[in-house]
């Protein structure tokens, strides 16, 4: 094995050890998770799903709380042409990992996403906390029933999804993303890694369609 190979194994070994670690869970709780997946200098095994193809050459991470205004903007206002445009085309991907920091029902929120990913209905969740955002923080939109009741509405298990919220049973999981933000120097959201084959670049706020292309036609 070159020098090369061996620094990349020993980083993902410690990657993984780090994970685990971190989250003390029962394997079963983390059975669907990928525990070594990174995208460049990021870990993100405790994120969300990959939205798009897995194998496309181009990862988009978006780091975001659901009670951001400026994420609320660019879900509505970028992200369905990025969407059109090179996720569903297959040159893009896209995993959200969450920066859950602006109020008491932000951890709930991310948790309550995690919860419904084990029923494999994780983005349509994500979809409906940014449909549903309230311009004020904490005002009770995002509170435990209201994000019980968006499962109702979704046709989740209910008994299964409240079960899940109620233990907290993916907080560290929310922990461990907020500390990723933290070891790359993210205090605000949202903020993006565009991650290449061989390049890493980092775009702060609520993007224009526009800088996003400059920036993806170049790699693709």
């Amino acid at each position: 094995m070159n020098k090369k190979g061996l620094i990349m194994g020993v980083i993902v070994i410690v990657i993984i050890t780090g994970v685990v670690a971190y989250l003390s869970v029962p394997a079963s709780e983390t059975v669907n998770l990928d525990m070594g997946r990174t995208h460049g200098t990021i870990s993100t095994a405790m994120g969300s799903p990959i939205l798009g193809d897995p194998s496309a050459p181009i990862t988009i991470v978006e780091f975001g709380d659901y009670q951001c205004t400026q994420c609320y903007n660019w879900f509505h206002d970028t992200k369905p042409a990025i969407f059109q445009d090179y996720i569903k085309t297959g040159k893009v991907n896209l995993v959200f990992v969450d920066l859950a920091f602006l109020g008491r029902d932000s951890p709930k929120a991310a948790q309550a996403s995690y919860c419904a990913e084990d029923q494999e209905m994780y983005w349509a969740y994500h979809d409906i906390l940014y449909n549903s955002q309230e311009s004020e923080i904490d005002s009770g939109w995002a509170n435990s029933e209201r994000l019980k009741a968006f499962a109702l509405i979704l046709d989740l298990d209910v008994d299964l999804f409240e079960s899940c919220l109620d233990s907290g049973k993916y907080s560290k999981r929310v922990q461990y993303n907020v500390q990723q933000a933290r070891n790359h120097d993210i205090r605000d959201t949202p903020e993006f890694f565009i991650v290449g084959p061989d390049v890493q670049q980092q775009l702060r706020g609520a993007q224009s369609y526009s800088v996003f292309k400059q920036i993806l036609d170049t790699m693709v």
